[in-house]
């Protein structure tokens, strides 16, 4: 097949047909009256909704319904005023909604689900310019303004590159995914002119590369992509993008420009693992599997997945020290529970281990080491190795999931998931890992192991 006709095909499963764009206008021109007509019953006559993100700007995939309506509040409104009133507008709305939940980020908003869309009632200011923003939500409108002024019919091509992206791994800016947001792949769009044209420049990207539309000439920032806001020359329109899923797209940019397929815009998801695969691999593999797992904290997940991250990196240094060698690490969310999942090459360790003390030209601090380890006796007596005094001595763990049950509390925890290690943890091994009873998790382990970046 061609890739003009990869393309073609591609686009018949993911453009939203005309019955399916009429409804969700109809949804969200619903929505944005009722957001009028409750807050002009409120004598709040110069607050309005209005539909933003890629709904409004006609660059959303088949079957994501998906709706960011914003209710916008003058300038002058202070932080408390658009924070009370607009969630109180925002769940007046939602009454007629078949469920809706507050949730939490810079400001409380309203997430709800109408007729299957589901709908994100969200309080802004409504500023001047980007420059005048009050909180970070308020740069979108100017968002939805840029695109649809650049964005001249090439709307086909960003549900391509969009698709490519999710079928790559990489799309999501979300702190979970680490990789490319909605908007910075219109803009990559706008900036080359074709989805194709994209992949042709990735295939010659390098970290710090900087793409400036407008030519703000701000070009102030550190990260591996660098996109300057159209519309806010000091932000960086890719700064959730991570190092690796930088890489991963090109290297998927250089797969599908060598040999298209339209498996690259809809991968097969490995079967999750059965018991005998996972005995299979481990045997394989020689390493041991331990996780920590606990209650999932109720908080939505760019503030979960930080805190997760947060002890991964912190459970990392606490074997480290300790010398377990860790081979690789991840972190699970299901519907209740979370786990850190470490795979590490030794689970045991000698009883010994070597303790350096000061140089012995360092007469003071030496002198001190040498008097203790004299009459507090090592396992060894005080030698030299190197110029510096040593000493053999007692590991205080050998066990690296008893090291885990005993000094979990003394990592790094994040507020939410440190109350809920508090209230109790577990620490599995091995076939116990097994237990896990979610499918989600068993698919977790699947692509744990499952890290080839040709598959």
């Amino acid at each position: 097949m061609s890739k003009n006709n990869i393309l073609t095909e591609i686009l018949g499963k993911i453009k939203p047909t005309l019955d399916e764009q009429q409804k969700m206008q109809k949804v969200a021109d619903h929505i944005i009256s009722l957001v009028d007509q409750v807050a002009a019953g409120s004598g709040l006559t110069d607050v309005s909704g209005t539909l933003v993100g890629s709904a409004a700007r006609g660059t959303w995939i088949s079957g994501e319904h998906d709706l960011d309506i914003f209710i916008t509040f003058p300038e002058v409104t202070s932080n408390e005023e658009l924070k009370n009133l607009g969630l109180k507008i925002a769940r007046q709305v939602s009454a007629s909604a078949d469920r809706f939940e507050e949730r939490y980020a810079e400001h409380p908003y309203i997430h709800a689900l109408f007729n299957d869309f589901e709908v994100d009632l969200v309080p802004c200011f409504r500023v001047e310019s980007a420059a005048q923003i009050k909180s970070s939500v308020d740069r979108t409108p100017f968002h939805n303004q840029f695109i649809l002024e650049k964005i001249n019919g090439l709307e086909d091509e960003v549900l391509l590159l969009k698709q490519f992206m999710k079928g790559a791994g990489v799309y999501g800016s979300d702190l979970r995914t680490g990789g490319f947001s909605g908007y910075l792949a219109e803009l990559l769009i706008i900036h080359y002119g074709s989805f194709i044209a994209v992949l042709e420049a990735a295939d010659g990207w390098k970290p710090a590369i900087t793409i400036d539309i407008i030519e703000h000439g701000n070009k102030q920032h550190n990260d591996p992509l660098v996109m300057v806001d159209p519309t806010d020359p000091g932000r960086n329109v890719a700064a959730a993008l991570t190092l690796d899923r930088f890489a991963g797209f090109i290297d998927r940019a250089r797969q599908y420009l060598d040999s298209p397929g339209l498996e690259q815009f809809f991968p097969s998801l490995a079967a999750p693992l059965s018991d005998a695969e996972f005995e299979s691999i481990m045997t394989e593999r020689g390493t041991f599997l331990i996780a920590v797992v606990f209650d999932k904290p109720d908080v939505v997940e760019d503030v979960l997945y930080p805190q997760l991250f947060m002890l991964h990196s912190s459970i990392k240094d606490l074997l480290s020290r300790h010398k377990f060698p860790l081979l690789n690490v991840d972190v699970w969310a299901g519907d209740n529970e979370a786990a850190i999942l470490l795979e590490i090459e030794v689970l045991h360790l000698p009883p010994v281990k070597k303790h350096a003390g000061p140089p012995v030209w360092e007469k003071i601090h030496a002198g001190s080491f040498k008097k203790k380890y004299i009459e507090n006796k090592g396992i060894s007596g005080v030698y030299i190795e190197n110029g510096r005094y040593m000493v053999d001595i007692q590991r205080k763990y050998t066990d690296a999931a008893e090291l885990l049950r005993n000094d979990l509390h003394a990592c790094r925890l994040g507020k939410h998931v440190g109350e809920n290690i508090k209230s109790g943890f577990k620490v599995l091994y091995g076939r116990e890992l097994l237990k896990v009873n979610f499918q989600s998790f068993r698919e977790f382990l699947t692509g744990f192991f499952h890290q080839n970046i040709n598959q």
